[in-house]
């Protein structure tokens, strides 16, 4: 395990391992327990470790979360970790935030990719049939929005009630395998001109 905590590191890991159990943990929110939980790496990762999780540190995008450890025996532990099935409405709203995010990172821009409620629901627009109502677009994509939010991949902006920050975070949970399959289903009900 290495060094020992001693009673102050202790009450420090504590405070660690306890955001941790709560969700993830960004540099920007909270620097002090960003350097905390960067000191006390080993220790984290060894406690999470006894539990069946794995520590996952992105330094160069500020977040740190939990995932559950993959059983190589084929025993599984039960998840600590809950799995959630997402709507079809969050799926794509979380594939096309995705999206875009790679967009803005290839055009070398800013780091952060902003929108505004409006320029989600043009994204979702592209996948629903013609004829759709509008009102009722905007309100899945607000519902959509506010789950994605409860989830921890977009974040209002102070004083700002329909402009989001979409999370770097969204990159360690939507990778290039899941929009690859999402992608597929996305051409078919593209081309059937429905969603599920």
């Amino acid at each position: 395990m290495g060094v020992p905590v001693g009673t102050e590191d202790r009450n420090d890991l504590a405070r660690v391992l306890i955001s941790l159990y709560r969700g993830v943990v960004y540099r920007d929110a909270d620097e002090l327990q960003w350097s905390r939980l960067l000191a006390l790496q080993a220790h984290v990762s060894t406690h999470f470790a006894a539990v069946g999780l794995d520590l996952r540190i992105d330094e160069a995008e500020g977040y740190a979360f939990l995932k559950t450890r993959e059983s190589p025996e084929g025993e599984e532990l039960p998840r600590l970790v809950v799995r959630r099935q997402l709507a079809y409405s969050v799926s794509l709203l979380l594939a096309l935030l995705r999206k875009k995010m790679v967009e803005t990172d290839a055009n070398g821009g800013d780091s952060r990719l902003i929108l505004t409620r409006d320029q989600a629901v043009d994204l979702v627009r592209v996948f629903l049939p013609a004829g759709t109502n509008e009102a009722r677009v905007t309100d899945q994509v607000t519902a959509a929005l506010g789950k994605v939010e409860d989830l921890g991949f977009v974040r209002r902006l102070a004083g700002q009630d329909d402009t989001y920050e979409v999370r770097r975070i969204l990159k360690a949970f939507v990778d290039a395998q899941w929009l690859s399959e999402f992608d597929q289903r996305l051409e078919a009900y593209r081309a059937e001109g429905t969603n599920p």
